[in-house]
């Protein structure tokens, strides 16, 4: 519409003072596009009612699962859109190029990426308080020649473009004039990871929480040495931005680190990581590989309800899939199930793995329905998983613990803290259900969360594989000249 006055406008012009307003008129409506790309100004956030985010595509920041958008970077921009009453618009990017480029031109208010606080960033931008820190770590494939000072690094080192791993190795090369290494804006650190393991390149630079993750996928990746001790991560906003919106940033992130927001979310996308055991991961790949067809159907069968693969993850916890499995308490079977427990489900045999897998789903599923209402997601499921372990009577003995220490009973990250105090006397004496070993609920929701992860990668990653043999022998497959 705009432009049909003005062109309308421009024709009826025939005097060069006419003229003259047509352009001063056609520089103001471009000004007035400009304004629209200028920083980020909280009020005019609020005004337009969206806030765009700029980040990475990643498992550490942002990425599309079965139920929609996820990632730690996703999840915290929502709630902060949240807070400033708005609706939150993501802006992903495949590279740290395109991602400070928004920032600069104005068409995304802000950076939520992982971006790590240095001396040059700092420079350049203006940054929100901190949510995190991490290191740097050098990585090689397992069964080479681990390099433990920049002297060892004897092949080819490829790093992210533009990332704060690159400012770090500039500043190592002032004491290690040898030191090289190749920036690539077409991969990213998970990508970099891959080109290790198939032998492309012989390291590269990653963070600490990219690493751990990707350490569940990738056993084969082992740590060097530390390149970079710890750095803070925070968001990102341009130089030039309002004032405003970082005072709203401060106020943000002071209220959800007070409040346990940012905790539990810390929790939910690394907590269960921070221990890696390289033998037990590889064992659970190749269990996925060899042991897990024969039973893959009964998962999907009696896992309707919920997730098959985390019941999957509960049975590999309680048997590595061994359906003639037995405890010395008297569990038994590949849910690992108690003689009263199976005979409650309608089980005859714990022995039977169809039989066990049904009792175990049924019974996992009871406990999920006996969490209170107001426990959000995913601490009901937690909490369901310690149940399953050390029974719900013990479970809200440490509950009760934790509101009584002024923790949130309803969140997991808190109440794990709290479970093996159910050990020490002058706690467990003034509980309901008394003694409990706490500790072990807490190692066994961890490693059942790992197993569930690793599994759902495994998963994704095969239904995205289609062999070429698969469609031509398809008989719906047409292949034509």
């Amino acid at each position: 519409m705009i432009k049909k006055q003005i062109k309308s406008f421009a024709n009826n012009c025939i005097t060069n003072k006419v003229l003259a307003a047509f352009w001063l008129l056609l520089a103001l409506l471009l000004s007035g596009c400009e304004t629209e790309q200028s920083p980020a100004n909280l009020q005019r956030i609020i005004d337009r009612g969206y806030l765009t985010v700029g980040t990475l595509y990643g498992n550490t920041s942002y990425y599309l699962d079965a139920q929609g958008a996820a990632g730690f970077e996703y999840e915290l921009a929502q709630k902060y859109a949240n807070f400033l009453g708005v609706e939150l618009k993501m802006m992903p990017s495949y590279n740290l190029d395109e991602l400070f480029e928004q920032v600069n031109n104005g068409s995304v208010d802000i950076l939520a990426a992982g971006l790590s606080v240095t001396d040059e960033r700092l420079a350049q931008y203006r940054f929100a308080p901190s949510y995190d820190n991490v290191s740097q770590k050098l990585v090689f494939k397992q069964g080479n020649i681990r390099p433990r000072k920049l002297a060892d690094l004897i092949g080819k080192l490829e790093i992210v473009a533009q990332s704060s791993h690159v400012e770090n190795l500039l500043k190592l090369k002032q004491s290690n004039p040898d030191l090289t290494w190749i920036e690539t804006s077409e991969l990213d650190s998970e990508e970099l990871l891959l080109s290790v393991l198939n032998g492309e390149i012989d390291y590269t630079v990653v963070d600490s929480n990219t690493l751990a993750i990707n350490r569940r996928y990738y056993p084969e990746i082992s740590i060097g040495f530390t390149i970079r001790k710890e750095q803070p991560l925070a968001w990102m906003v341009s130089k030039n931005s309002d004032d405003t919106i970082l005072a709203s940033l401060i106020e943000f992130f002071g209220q959800v680190h007070h409040n346990g927001v940012l905790l539990a979310l810390d929790d939910k996308y690394y907590g269960h990581i921070e221990e890696f055991n390289y033998v037990d991961t590889r064992m659970f790949i190749k269990a996925i590989e060899k042991k897990l067809p024969k039973y893959q159907p009964l998962f999907e069968k009696y896992g309707q309800e919920m997730d098959w693969r985390l019941l999957a993850a509960i049975s590999y916890q309680e048997s590595h899939w061994d359906p003639h499995a037995r405890s010395y308490t008297g569990v038994r079977g590949m849910m690992m199930l108690t003689l009263p427990t199976a005979k409650q489900m309608g089980i005859k045999s714990r022995l039977d793995a169809e039989q066990s897998i049904r009792g175990g789903a049924k019974y996992f599923k009871q406990l999920i329905e006996r969490m209170p209402a107001r426990v959000p997601s995913p601490d009901r499921l937690w909490f369901a998983l310690a149940s399953y372990n050390i029974g719900l009577g013990h479970l809200n003995d440490a509950r009760e613990i934790t509101k009584q220490q002024g923790g949130d009973p309803d969140r997991w990250v808190e109440v794990k803290e709290r479970l093996p105090l159910l050990k020490q006397k002058k706690y467990y004496k003034k509980t309901r259900y008394g003694y409990a070993r706490g500790d072990e609920p807490v190692n066994y929701v961890e490693n059942i969360r790992r197993y569930y992860d690793t599994l759902t990668w495994v998963d994704n990653q095969n239904k995205t594989l289609t062999p070429k043999t698969e469609l031509e022998n398809s008989p719906e497959t047409v292949i034509t000249e």
